[in-house]
């Protein structure tokens, strides 16, 4: 059975009820009970300390346990500082302290999304007895230096990790047990669809339904991408579209068919290399050979074209997307008799779309397998 375990939001949330409850003399047991939302379900999360610091104030600490997922943030404890002051009506503010990630794009705002403000909203008001205002502060003392580990900085986000998802169960990603559950919804929808769209991750899911795409034709891969595409072939998928952060699918521009840092990296090798192909100046390859990412890379040569008036932006990335189409169906014909046509669509860390490869453009064209306008 897969060990899913929970998302830092219900870790931050159950800290946050556990130390309002100490304030209002009802915690007991080293425990809290957590509505999940989505699930719906009820999650009992133990508490590891907690402590007032003041009358009106306490702070009660949690351990993420991600379940059987390779995540970085196991057992790194997760703080809640709350507040409790009577008052003619209830309010609640929420902030996010140390090590919490702050968003570049909206002038340094907590990277506390929307399902962890629902979570902690719910079920802080569930558990308040009294009519006050109700101060929260989520801290994580390891998350600026866990934040480096990550590709945070990014998608905007800095100093720090976000409280991020879309659901109280974290998928333990990297389990072998969890491709067999990508695997099974690939061939129930291929039951209905010809034509499907792999996102890599909840970016990827988002913006593909931004762009129109139906959601029963997406499937969310993770890092499994060699293993899905072959079983889309088993099960006679006729075309898969690859959506993903340009800094994740560029692996499969070097033939890395399992995209996760674990097991293997080489972006900017990668990246590298394609430039010199190209003929990219050798001042601007040696830049981009040791830039800290791919995000960086990428603006190095953007800065590099309006110095210049050149194109080798465009340039590059149409290649790097034609490449990982042309890579990924030789990958299949070595597994799989069956062919199915791969096309690929690039985002940047703004969700904008970068690149389409040449057979990306042909299928979103196509009325008849997705209909959407890019």
């Amino acid at each position: 059975m897969v060990n899913s375990g929970y998302t830092l939001p219900v870790f931050a949330t159950a800290s946050a009820v556990a130390a309002l409850q100490y304030l209002q003399n009802n915690y007991q047991n080293n425990q809290v009970e957590i509505d999940l939302i989505k699930p719906s379900e009820i999650a009992t999360i133990k508490v590891e300390q907690i402590a007032k610091i003041s009358d009106n104030q306490a702070l009660a600490i949690t351990k993420s346990n991600p379940g059987d997922n390779l995540d970085l943030t196991r057992d790194t404890p997760i703080w809640a500082i709350v507040t409790l002051t009577l008052n003619h009506e209830t309010k609640l503010k929420i902030n996010g302290g140390e090590g919490v990630g702050k968003i570049v794009n909206l002038e340094g705002k907590s990277a506390i999304y929307s399902y962890a403000q629902k979570l902690l909203e719910k079920n802080l008001l569930d558990n308040l007895n009294i009519t006050a205002i109700v101060d929260v502060e989520i801290i994580l003392p390891e998350g600026k230096r866990l934040a480096q580990k990550t590709s945070n900085s990014a998608f905007g986000v800095i100093e720090g990790l976000s409280l991020l998802g879309t659901t109280g169960i974290s998928q333990p990603l990297t389990s072998k047990k969890q491709l067999d559950l990508y695997q099974e919804e690939l061939f129930n929808k291929a039951e209905k669809f010809d034509n499907l769209v792999f996102c890599i991750g909840e970016n990827g899911l988002d913006l593909a339904l931004k762009l129109g795409f139906n959601s029963e034709q997406l499937i969310k891969t993770a890092n499994w991408l060699g293993s899905m595409l072959v079983s889309a072939s088993v099960a006679q998928i006729k075309s898969v579209i690859l959506l993903g952060y340009h800094g994740k699918l560029i692996k499969l521009a070097g033939n890395i068919f399992h995209t996760h840092h674990h097991l293997a990296d080489g972006r900017l090798e990668i990246l590298t290399a394609i430039g010199a192909y190209l003929e990219l100046p050798n001042t601007i390859i040696k830049q981009i050979f040791i830039a800290e990412t791919t995000e960086s890379a990428l603006q190095i040569l953007r800065n590099f074209d309006q110095e210049n008036k050149t194109n080798f932006t465009k340039e590059i990335y149409q290649f790097i997307a034609n490449r990982i189409e042309d890579n990924a169906q030789k990958y299949i014909q070595k597994h799989s008799d069956f062919t199915v046509k791969i096309g690929t669509i690039l985002f940047e860390r703004n969700r904008n779309i970068i690149a389409i490869g040449n057979n990306g453009k042909l299928m979103i064209n196509n009325q008849d397998i997705f209909s959407l306008n890019c």
